[in-house]
């Protein structure tokens, strides 16, 4: 393919495309490197499990919730690229990189700890934009963190760690309430405490706002563990300042975008499509369609922490899957491997509209774990290899901008979307499950850069596609 040959040979010069000479990075290297990711995927665990209920709690209708949600992909659509194009750009004794690190773990902490106690449906919402941008500045240079560091060989493990990490941060903050209700409960001494018990009006379950404090700790904790283990590479000198302006580079990032890239663009904004519909509405999916209640009931409050329970399974199997993907993508190649994963998320969303047993949700959120998976992890490998180095964070932040996207054609269309379909928010998950078959069968669109991660050494065979 003539593009991507030359996509490839203007890039060649630049520092990452050195990466397969360096020493190979051990693998607590690999895990404290993205150890970070853990808390900042805490912090969104935490907001997508609940921020739906949160609203609820504070008055919210279901024609409300999408317009309120809008703060996720907003904010990402202007952090990221912006983030990015300054991070490749900065020159401090910490790095280019492990600034922006600590400056988003900071401040979303600030956002983790206020955003449950917030005194009214608005006030909610502002913290929600404070802590969607904050995670947004510490979340998009560690895409590139990998990018940067490690050698070329490993990078597909060391993107797996972090779908790894991101399905364990997922896990333990989608299972936080319910472990905290059900520990208070069996505790004599503690369980006289109201950690369930919704009033009809503005009030939040303790065991949310415990698990909010718990989870500004550890976005903290695990991002200072990241900056403090792994120092940044001396070799990589930052980017030059355009000319042009940073507008005007983004601009121009975005219109040579290289063949790879935009396939994969198409893919991204399917698949998150789908799951932004899952984590809008099955929260209060599962409480009106599967437990029949209503917002300020104890039986509200219980399925919440179902929906959390859920969740937590669905990021279980991320990490469980983000182990097995690498050996099956030694097999399959990249493509498939993705493209099957995402057909196992499409199944289980869709599948969620004919059940009616709570236990029998735990089935279909295996596979959306498998699709996940696949999700944080794959696609960035196969970005990493066909963008230029010295501007890694601005394509990662570039490439970031596809998901939120479709995210903000959800928000500001699935009010609508609601009336047609009577409030019914079962429906919108199976929405969301046809928008990820979609997306599966685009991902066959990708140019197979496959490896044989099982060869000695771990050398990637060349890709006749770029040859």
């Amino acid at each position: 393919m003539v593009e991507i040959t030359q996509t490839v040979s203007q890039t060649s010069h630049s520092p990452a495309f050195t990466s397969a000479s360096q020493p190979p990075f051990s693998k607590w290297a690999l895990w404290n490197m993205s150890f970070g990711f853990l808390g900042i995927q805490f912090g969104w665990g935490l907001q997508m499990a609940n921020g739906s209920a949160i609203f609820e709690s504070l008055g919210a209708n279901p024609h409300q919730l999408p317009l309120l949600w809008l703060a996720a992909p907003m904010s990402g659509l202007l952090i990221q690229p912006v983030v990015g194009y300054w991070s490749d750009r900065t020159s401090t004794p910490l790095g280019r990189r492990r600034p922006f690190f600590l400056v988003g773990a900071l401040l979303s902490s600030v956002a983790l700890v206020l955003l449950p106690n917030a005194p009214s449906l608005w006030i909610a919402a502002g913290l929600l934009w404070l802590l969607d941008a904050s995670a947004n500045v510490s979340m998009t240079p560690f895409r590139s963190f990998v990018a940067d560091l490690v050698p070329a060989q490993q990078q597909t493990r060391g993107f797996i760690v972090q779908s790894l990490l991101c399905g364990l941060g997922a896990v333990l903050a989608s299972a936080m309430p319910w472990l905290i209700a059900h520990l208070y409960r069996a505790t004599p001494t503690l369980g006289e405490l109201d950690l369930v018990t919704l009033a009809p009006t503005g009030s939040i379950p303790s065991s949310i706002k415990l698990s909010f404090y718990l989870g500004a700790a550890v976005f903290l904790g695990t991002v200072i563990w990241t900056v403090v283990t792994t120092p940044e590479s001396t070799e990589i000198a930052p980017a030059s300042v355009s000319e042009d302006g940073m507008v005007q580079e983004i601009w121009t990032a975005i219109a040579t975008m290289p063949p790879t890239m935009r396939q994969l663009a198409w893919v991204q904004s399917f698949s998150w499509l789908g799951v932004f519909c899952m984590f809008l509405y099955l929260p209060p999916a599962i409480a009106h369609h599967i437990f029949g209640a209503v917002p300020g009931t104890p039986l509200y409050a219980k399925s919440v922490e179902w929906s959390g329970l859920c969740l937590a399974v669905d990021n279980l199997v991320c990490c469980v899957a983000a182990l097995g993907i690498y050996a099956v993508v030694a097999r399959l190649g990249e493509r498939h491997t993705h493209s099957l994963s995402l057909l196992c998320g499409a199944v289980g969303l869709i599948s969620i509209s004919w059940i009616h047993q709570p236990g029998l949700l735990l089935l279909p959120m295996v596979g959306v774990g498998i699709a996940i998976a696949s999700m944080h992890s794959l696609p960035y490998a196969l970005l990493a290899k066909s963008i230029p180095a010295d501007q890694n964070c601005l394509y990662m932040g570039i490439f970031n901008c596809f998901i939120v996207l479709p995210e903000i054609v959800a928000s500001l269309g699935l009010g609508w979307v609601m009336e047609c379909v009577g409030c019914d928010r079962i429906s919108i998950v199976a929405l969301g499950g046809c928008a990820m078959g979609i997306a599966a069968l685009l991902a066959q669109g990708i140019p197979d850069h496959r490896q044989d991660l099982m060869a000695p050494g771990g050398q990637c065979p060349p890709n006749p596609q770029e040859a």
